[in-house]
């Protein structure tokens, strides 16, 4: 439980995540989430991470080039404090219908705009 809500651990194909210690691991500890198996290989559109808030951060963070590491990493911790928590909303509140797309596409890659 998080603050008293129920949660399901999100799996990707990474290697790390479809490792079979990992699975082990989840499974031993009884965390509910999805099994590497049953998640679409590919799946960028499912993350939110992926779909919306890294696109934020890229557009804040690197809208100009940066001379070096350092002022990409500070540019990057800026944008991130600066994320508007409706956006994160917005990314989460979405799912369910980018959910429903990928299953309609077999898994399948897809585009859709974040509703706002």
């Amino acid at each position: 439980m998080f603050n008293n809500r129920h949660w399901v651990f999100q799996q990707d194909s990474a290697p790390a995540h479809r490792a079979k210690s990992t699975q082990d691991w989840l499974a031993a500890r009884e965390i509910d989430f999805i099994r590497h198996e049953d998640w679409p290989s590919s799946s960028p559109d499912l993350n939110q991470l992926d779909y919306k808030i890294w696109q934020h951060l890229e557009e804040k963070a690197c809208s100009k080039p940066h001379p070096n590491l350092v002022s990409l990493k500070t540019s990057l911790i800026k944008a991130t404090a600066d994320i508007d928590m409706d956006l994160v909303r917005a990314a989460i509140d979405d799912w369910p219908r980018r959910l429903q797309a990928c299953i309609q596409n077999h898994g399948g890659h897809f585009e859709l705009t974040l509703v706002s």
